[in-house]
């Protein structure tokens, strides 16, 4: 992964926000020699959004499960088949 200063990211930014589109991957920015951010090109933030959105989703059936909030397959169907409607 690339690693830029933010004073470098001030002064190139145009050419920086170019390159993400050609790398495919984040850029760190770092302040005073600490990462302070990353800069990711939209498509890149695109997926990982719906990467997480994925993931909360399981989590919750998962959290779902545990609680005993579960329903048998048979009216799971119904309700799904009523949804669909």
């Amino acid at each position: 992964m690339r690693s830029e200063l933010v004073t470098t990211l001030k002064r190139r930014a145009t050419e920086i926000i170019d390159g993400l589109a050609e790398h495919q991957e984040p850029v760190l920015i770092t302040q005073h020699g600490l990462p302070a951010a990353y800069l990711v090109g939209v498509e890149t933030f695109s997926r990982m959004q719906k990467k997480l959105e994925i993931l909360e989703g399981v989590a919750r059936g998962e959290k779902s499960i545990l609680e005993g909030r579960v329903v048998p397959h048979q009216d799971a169907k119904r309700r799904m088949a009523r949804w669909l409607e």
